[in-house]
C-alpha cells in the first residue's frame, strides 16, 4: 500500500510539473496589447482571498505612483494608479489541476519600481475588462523599468 501512495504522490507530482502555464508575451507584445504603459512605484498592495471549486484565487490591487507615462492617455508623473492583478493555487484533494494558467507572475513589491503594462476596457491577456479599472496583462505584465 505504502509503495501505491508513493506512486501516486509522484504521479502527481509530474503532471503538475507537465502542466500548461501561460506563456510570457514578448516585450513588443505586451506593449502591443497595452492600453497604457507606466512605471511607478508600488505604495500599497491590497489582497482578497476567495475560492472557486477547487481553485484558491488571491486577488491584489496596487496603489502606484506615476513616474512616467510611455503609452496611453489620461495617466500623469505624479498621479496614482490603481492596477489589478490575481494568481491562483490548486486546492484538489484528488489528482493533479486539469491544464490552466496560476495568473500573474513578478509581482512587485511595495517600495519597489515597475514598468507595468496595462490594460483599460480592453483585452488584458485573460479576457476582455470594460469596467474602466486597470488591469495588468497577461501573466507577465510586470517588468524591470
Amino acid at each position: 500500500m505504502l509503495t501505491a501512495g508513493a506512486l501516486l504522490a509522484v504521479v502527481s507530482a509530474l503532471a503538475w510539473a507537465w502542466r500548461p502555464e501561460k506563456v510570457d508575451l514578448s516585450p513588443q507584445q505586451l506593449r502591443d496589447t497595452a492600453t497604457h504603459v507606466v512605471v511607478g512605484k508600488v505604495l500599497q498592495v491590497w489582497t482578497r482571498a476567495e475560492e472557486s471549486g477547487s481553485w484558491d484565487y488571491t486577488r491584489y490591487v496596487a496603489e502606484v505612483q506615476v513616474e512616467a507615462v510611455e503609452k496611453g492617455d489620461g495617466l500623469v508623473p505624479g498621479q496614482l494608479v490603481y492596477v489589478r492583478y490575481w494568481t491562483k493555487e490548486w486546492d484538489g484533494f484528488f489528482g493533479a489541476p486539469p491544464p490552466d494558467t496560476n495568473g500573474h507572475r513578478g509581482l512587485p513589491a511595495v517600495g519597489v519600481r515597475s514598468r507595468m503594462h496595462l490594460a483599460r476596457n480592453a483585452y488584458d491577456g485573460f479576457g476582455d475588462t470594460r469596467d474602466g479599472g486597470f488591469n495588468v496583462i497577461g501573466a507577465n505584465g510586470f517588468a524591470a523599468p
